[in-house]
């Protein structure tokens, strides 16, 4: 499953948050000897998606521990709205994912591609990094235990802002999907004519709630 060629340090990159209509994108990645990968097998990681919120929880703590460095990157609402006009979302997150990378430095990197061409997608990031050992799949959240495990700290780390924002406003999950964040949207900027600085303007449903409201 991984590269044969006898690396030291590798590395697993994967976002969360990426369809929310409110809060960050979350990029998170994290660096281990190649080692410790069956390490991360014995914790019982997995793709974030698989496990309950306290389970993530409880890992995130042991990944932490487990890792010889890791790095954690927030995407503001205003800065995906400024992406998402020109077009570039996929750029964006190439772009913050070469950072978490050229910040942990590793031999080799794994990471999970948002590009419906992911082989472009890693090419994209290694010109950015000026790293040409960076691996680019479609759901490499569920085939490497390293961006499982990155998974589950961009998941956790983004379910955190999440719920900073809760005790304060009762927003729901931020998803569009979710009636709660739709209500909350909708309330508030008929409340306020505006809208807070946390949710992403540029979303189809959000500009649909405002096109209404007009």
């Amino acid at each position: 499953m991984y590269s044969t060629t006898k690396f030291v340090q590798i590395c697993g990159v994967d976002d969360a948050g990426r369809g929310s209509m409110l809060g960050p994108l979350v990029i998170a990645g994290i660096s281990l000897d190649k080692s410790k990968i069956k390490d991360l097998s014995l914790l019982g990681v997995k793709d974030s998606k698989q496990l309950s919120p306290r389970i993530r929880e409880n890992l995130y703590k042991k990944i932490i521990e487990l890792a010889d460095d890791y790095c954690i990157a927030r995407i503001s609402p205003r800065i995906i709205d400024a992406s998402v006009k020109n077009h570039n979302l996929n750029h964006l997150e190439a772009k913050y994912m070469a950072k978490v990378i050229s910040k942990l430095n590793p031999d080799v990197s794994y990471v999970d591609s948002c590009d419906v061409d992911y082989k472009r997608f890693g090419k994209e990031i290694a010109q950015l990094a000026n790293n040409n050992k960076i691996h680019s799949y479609h759901h490499a959240d569920s085939r490497f235990l390293v961006v499982s495990a990155a998974s589950i700290i961009a998941k956790v780390s983004r379910d955190r802002s999440i719920h900073r924002l809760q005790k304060t406003h009762e927003l729901g999950s931020g998803y569009p999907s979710d009636v709660s964040t739709v209500h909350f949207v909708k309330s508030y900027y008929n409340t306020h004519k505006i809208l807070p600085t946390f949710v992403r303007k540029s979303w189809k449903p959000t500009q649909q709630i405002l096109a209404n409201s007009c």
